[in-house]
């Protein structure tokens, strides 16, 4: 299979139109357009019965410790975790463009619906979930694509992994309030083929993206 996208090229930076958060001088911190990334993939195999796609950032700080703190910084030693940020499932074989936006446009506190989603397909949790639990203003399920906001005093560029999976099965044995990890469960013995595109981020002013 094959992947590209027009928003950013192959492992170059992912424009803050496709961000969750953008840098501020003054506050460290803006939201930005949140929009999702176009996708397009081609060459899917025979067989191929719907596509799912994942974003997952590998690069989050493991605790929480330094994270966005005055006069510290997140050191580069520090072990990483995955972050899931987008989680769509049961595109059908047929389509194979996601267009800018089409899934996400703004910023939506407390998060988007699971349904409706594009092309008649299912959104998955991601993240953000977890991260905005306690926050009186944006705690929710946020489902679908919710864009990068890495640390602003990380001293890592952050990596987002955009995989396209073609599966043997219009439906996948997924239900209710799945994320990430539960996709990648439910697709074992079904992948056909799969195709990534890494993009990079940073919201810290002294680590170029």
């Amino acid at each position: 299979m094959q992947l590209s996208s027009e928003s950013f090229t192959n492992n170059t930076a992912i424009p803050a139109e496709f961000a969750l958060c953008q840098p501020n001088p003054q506050s460290h911190v803006d939201m930005a357009r949140n929009r999702n990334p176009h996708l397009q993939w081609a060459d899917a195999p025979e067989g191929t019965k719907s596509f799912s796609i994942i974003c997952v950032d590998p690069d989050v700080p493991s605790k929480p410790d330094d994270v966005n703190q005055e006069g510290r910084t997140v050191p580069a030693d520090l072990p990483r975790v995955d972050f899931y940020h987008w989680v769509l499932v049961d595109l059908p074989a047929s389509v194979t463009t996601l267009q800018s936006g089409e899934d996400s446009d703004g910023v939506t506190a407390r998060g988007k619906d699971q349904l409706p989603a594009p092309h008649g397909s299912r959104r998955g949790l991601n993240n953000y979930t977890n991260w905005f639990q306690g926050d009186a203003d944006m705690e929710g399920e946020y489902f679908g694509y919710d864009g990068p906001c890495p640390p602003w005093n990380d001293s890592i560029r952050h990596r987002y992994v955009f995989t396209v999976y073609a599966l043997d099965c219009e439906k996948l044995d997924v239900d209710g309030d799945f994320g990430g990890s539960e996709v990648l469960a439910a697709m074992e013995g079904h992948i056909l083929d799969q195709a990534s595109i890494t993009g990079t981020y940073s919201m810290n002013p002294d680590v170029p993206a």
